[in-house]
């Protein structure tokens, strides 16, 4: 296991969906390679908490994990504005925890992703990335001495902490499933240009990826959805993660395919990955009004489905895509998602 540590200087947070800006606390980072449950793969994490921090607890203990195709560090821990989404939970006094699933970001990549994509078949599915989840939640729990954290996923994400929910309940707080898929008809947008037989792994563009962000948003929206240089931003420090794809032309992001391959066996054949009534942890979903690629009606199909988490609730944000945590009304999603963990943390 390897470790570092960065105490951050004292930031000041941007206006957030009309709160005035606020000084937070100097927030410890630390970052960890993590060994997963297969000989020669680690896993990247990062850690952000208030420096004054010295008592942990479950409803204020945190772990975040990404989509299909993006990892989690330079999406939720992206300065947009002088702030990342885990700077704004860890200044509130939690203990806040983000993994990239291997395959993706600064983890390790399999085998499999130095060799052409048609030489193997997809690599990475749900059961393995719930492995990766697995270890790193157990880590995280024998590091801070609790029994339960709270889980929180992004897109595939959710799926894979709505899975871990589901089959772990003893050891999640309370669970956050921020743009959950579902049963779907056709492919998913990530599987865009995917072609009829999977290889291990795809390449994705940046022109691809802003192309899949604005689909939905209606024509006269298009300009004031993300401010200036955030797309920019987000997309160079992603696409930094994959040297291999960096060296391209034009550039890609390289991202494993058994989440597509997943998705063909089970959401579009209409079998759920997870069983919503085996989760017993109050849970939020919260998805906003553009998204396409897990538009709100998922949401809504899984919430009715929860019928043993109790406080469960769904939450529909205006004017925001799949990706509204890096857009001008992120501070909606910011404020959703603290007052449900906060309710908890104040219980």
């Amino acid at each position: 296991m390897n470790r570092r540590a960065l105490i951050a200087a004292p930031i000041a947070a941007p206006l957030l969906a009309g709160a005035a800006a606020a000084q937070t606390p100097s927030l410890v980072t630390e970052e960890y390679m993590l060994p997963a449950g297969d000989p020669g793969i680690e896993l990247f994490v990062r850690n952000k908490r208030p420096e004054s921090l010295t008592a942990f607890a479950p409803s204020r203990t945190l772990l975040f994990v990404h989509g299909a195709t993006y990892p989690a560090h330079t999406a939720f821990d992206l300065p947009l504005g002088g702030l990342s989404w885990m700077d704004y939970i860890a200044s509130r006094g939690f203990d806040v925890w983000c993994m990239d699933i291997r395959g993706y970001g600064r983890s390790t990549r399999p085998p499999e992703m130095a060799q052409p994509p048609e030489a193997n078949p997809p690599i990475v599915r749900g059961d393995t990335a719930v492995a990766d989840i697995s270890a790193v939640a157990a880590f995280i729990r024998a590091h801070r001495g609790l029994p339960r954290i709270v889980h929180m996923g992004w897109s595939w994400g959710a799926t894979l902490m709505g899975r871990f929910a589901a089959d772990n309940p003893a050891a999640v707080e309370r669970l956050v499933l921020f743009a959950p898929p579902w049963l779907r008809e056709g492919a998913s947008p990530a599987a865009a240009g995917a072609g009829a037989t999977l290889g291990a792994w795809r390449a994705v563009t940046q022109a691809q990826a802003r192309e899949r962000w604005l689909n939905g948003v209606p024509e006269a929206k298009r300009a004031g959805l993300i401010p200036p240089g955030w797309f920019e931003h987000w997309a160079g420090v992603t696409w930094a993660t994959d040297p291999e794809g960096l060296r391209r032309n034009p550039p890609v992001l390289r991202a494993p395919n058994g989440v597509l391959l997943d998705s063909r066996e089970y959401a579009q054949a209409g079998r759920p990955y997870w069983d919503p009534a085996k989760v017993t942890a109050p849970t939020l979903l919260v998805v906003a009004e553009w998204d396409r690629d897990t538009p709100p009606s998922m949401a809504a199909a899984i919430f009715p489905l929860l019928t043993n988490s109790p406080g469960k609730r769904l939450v529909m944000l205006g004017e925001g895509t799949h990706t509204i945590l890096m857009e001008r009304n992120r501070g909606l999603l910011f404020q959703t998602v603290q007052g449900f963990l906060e309710e908890a943390a104040a219980a």
